[in-house]
């Protein structure tokens, strides 16, 4: 799997905002099928970063009801990513 394809898309909230002004973290969506040590390479890899640990979250996919119609919101992996005192992403910088 390349990295572009393990790594989706960066999660920007209030929460992960808060992760990286505090704790130097950063939350990504990531393919459901990689692993902490594909994640943690591809992250080294796409933004020459030194990556200290990786957290995964797998979410249940929720219920959903518009009208008579009823599905479900995708289930999703997010990886939090802890980044060494020195380092940054700048995607995440206001």
């Amino acid at each position: 799997m390349l990295s572009s394809e393990i790594i989706k898309r960066p999660l920007i909230t209030e929460k992960s905002m808060l992760l990286v002004e505090q704790q130097n973290k950063y939350t990504f969506e990531v393919d459901k099928r990689a692993n902490k040590i594909q994640i943690k390479k591809a992250i080294q890899e796409l933004f020459d970063v030194k990556v200290l640990s990786v957290n995964i979250i797998n979410t249940t996919p929720k219920k959903k009801r518009v009208g008579k119609h009823e599905g479900y919101k995708s289930e999703l992996s997010k990886a939090i990513v802890t980044l060494a005192k020195e380092d940054k992403i700048e995607i995440f910088a206001a």
